[in-house]
C-alpha cells in the first residue's frame, strides 16, 4: 500500500497519476518498497501512451491474424456478415473490432495519422500501403506486424501474411501511417 502526504496533493488521486515533481517535493515514504512503487508508477504514468499502443497494435494484430483463411477478397465489397471483403474493408473491419473507426478505402485509409516514410520507421499495428497497379497510386492497404511482415487480404490468397523486403510486394511499399 502507497501512503503519500503532502501539502500540495489532493485527498484522491486518480490512476497513477503522480507525477515526478509531487515524488520529489514534499512526498513522505513510510519504507523504501512504498518508494520504489511510487517511482514505478510516476514511470509509468510517463510510458502509457506507448503502452497503450503497444497493447493497442497486439490486440489489432491478433485478429488479423484470426481471420487467416476465413475471408473472401471482392473487389470493392465490404460484407462483414459473408466475410468478402476488399483490402480496405478488411483493414477497416480489424481496426473496428478493435474500437478505431477508419474509413472504407485504401485511399481514404491512407490520409489518417502521421506518415511514414520509410519502411524502417514503421511500428507494429500501422497501416502500410502499396501500389498494386498505376505505379505510385495507393491501391492496397495491410497492416504492419513487425519484423518486416505485414497482414493483408489479397485477390489471389485471401488474408496472408507476406514480407515487405521480397518478392512481389519488395518495390510496390508507398507509404505507412501511424494511428
Amino acid at each position: 500500500m502507497l501512503l503519500v502526504k503532502t501539502n500540495r496533493l489532493s485527498k484522491s488521486l486518480v490512476g497513477i497519476s503522480l507525477s515526478l515533481s509531487l515524488l520529489t517535493s514534499g512526498t513522505m515514504f513510510l519504507n523504501t518498497q512504498s518508494a520504489h512503487a511510487a517511482t514505478d508508477a510516476a514511470a509509468a504514468t510517463t510510458y502509457s501512451a506507448s503502452a497503450t499502443s503497444a497493447s493497442k497494435a497486439d490486440g489489432i494484430i491478433r485478429t488479423a491474424k484470426y481471420y487467416i483463411g476465413k475471408v473472401r477478397y471482392g473487389f470493392g465489397v465490404r460484407d462483414t456478415n459473408r466475410l468478402i471483403l476488399d483490402c480496405s474493408a478488411f483493414t477497416q473491419m480489424v481496426f473496428k473490432k478493435n474500437g478505431v473507426t477508419i474509413p472504407w478505402g485504401s485511399s481514404a485509409q491512407a490520409k489518417l495519422g502521421t506518415r511514414v516514410k520509410y519502411k524502417s520507421q514503421l511500428r507494429k499495428g500501422d497501416l502500410v500501403f502499396f501500389s498494386v497497379s498505376k505505379p505510385g497510386r495507393i491501391n492496397h492497404v495491410g497492416i504492419y506486424l513487425g519484423n518486416g511482415k505485414f497482414i493483408s487480404n489479397t485477390t489471389s490468397s485471401g488474408v496472408v501474411i507476406r514480407d515487405l523486403n521480397t518478392g512481389y510486394w519488395k518495390d510496390r511499399f508507398i507509404t505507412g501511417r501511424h494511428l
